[in-house]
């Protein structure tokens, strides 16, 4: 089970899930009925295998993510739920 904290069990998945699939899809593969993505970046249940995957340090980074990624008007309950989302795709 993914480490979190009390701000990341209030996070909502399903929500984030909305999110991903209207801001994140268009680069990432954001679920398993999604079949192709347009960059060659990692998909969201990758993401979520990685050894050292924390929804919490991925909320922070979507409030400023790295210079290839777009910067989206995410507030930090977005970015929360987002991060969530991805988690819960941890096997």
């Amino acid at each position: 089970m993914a480490s979190s904290s009390s701000s990341a069990l209030a996070a909502d998945a399903g929500h984030g899930a909305d999110l991903a699939k209207r801001w994140c899809a268009s680069c990432h593969v954001v679920a398993n009925g999604q079949a192709v993505a347009s960059a060659d970046v990692p998909s969201f249940a990758s993401v979520a295998r990685r050894p050292d995957f924390s929804s919490e340090k991925l909320a922070f980074f979507l409030l400023d993510p790295h210079p290839k990624m777009p910067s989206f008007p995410l507030s930090r309950t977005e970015a929360g739920d987002i991060a969530a989302y991805i988690g819960s795709l941890r096997p």
